[in-house]
């Protein structure tokens, strides 16, 4: 019966992490942890190897219908992984509860911007897709490697700040800023969960069910996600983007003001 939960659960997480190009960890965490108990050490690394799954799940689907911008994706990992790497040198010297409560902020005002449908080049994708012409690559860059870097800090996925990237200050089409998100998630949480693996904390067998959950999920996802209109997409993710905001700013303030 557990693994019957434990594979729905995986299906609602890679369904709604392909679409949104979140991964779903972030969905996983806290199911795992608050809903079935699970040790929050067992519970990430098993999120992250779900987010490696609906990265190849919905990646290849995205691929295949020209959504994902292969070379967009290429590029702005490079500046992310080299910010995950600062970021985890930085870990001992900065203070994550003032990060978690000005990431807290930030992504309420990039909610807000998406619900208002502020974003640039809110249009419908035409059958088969279409190329991402990409602007203001050098912000892009330094958006990643920020994303990267917050990533280490606070463990949290870089979908909910890069997809904004490309979308708000790169111009890219919300949908394809989705598929490319969902293309470059999975290289950096295979980066992360093999360092779990190596010191011997991914349990296999426990993450199975969901691993099988996911992947399915987030194949119907990705082909569901075409067919859903921008408009309902952005929407949902600025809903998704306010839930993580309140959870940062949760996570930083009561280190920060309450008693302890």
């Amino acid at each position: 019966m557990t693994d019957l939960v434990l594979i729905a659960v995986g299906l609602v997480a890679g369904g709604l992490g392909a679409m949104l190009g979140v991964g779903g960890g972030i969905l996983l965490v806290p199911i795992l942890v608050l809903g079935m108990h699970a040790p929050m050490e067992s519970a990430v690394p098993a999120s992250l190897l779900c987010v490696v799954a609906t990265s190849c799940g919905a990646a290849a689907s995205y691929v295949e219908q020209r959504l994902a911008d292969v070379r967009l994706a290429l590029t702005l990992e490079v500046a992310t992984v080299s910010g995950a790497i600062a970021g985890g040198f930085l870990a001992a010297l900065v203070e994550p509860s003032l990060i978690a409560v000005g990431f807290g902020l930030f992504l309420l005002y990039v909610s807000v911007q998406l619900y208002l449908g502020r974003a640039a080049r809110d249009v419908e994708m035409p059958a088969g897709g279409g190329a991402a012409v990409a602007v203001n690559l050098p912000l892009g860059m330094a958006g990643s490697v920020v994303a990267g870097g917050l990533s280490a800090l606070l463990g949290v996925g870089g979908g909910p700040l890069k997809i904004p990237l490309m979308n708000l200050g790169m111009k890219v089409p919300f949908k394809i800023a989705t598929a490319t998100s969902n293309l470059m998630i999975g290289v950096t949480a295979a980066a992360s969960v093999a360092t779990y693996a190596i010191r011997g904390r991914l349990d296999l067998g426990s993450a199975a069910p969901l691993v099988v959950g996911v992947l399915a999920g987030s194949i119907a996802g990705s082909k569901l996600m075409p067919r859903v209109p921008t408009a309902w997409l952005k929407r949902f993710f600025s809903f998704f983007v306010a839930v993580l905001a309140a959870q940062m700013l949760w996570r930083g303030g009561k280190t920060l003001w309450l008693p302890h």
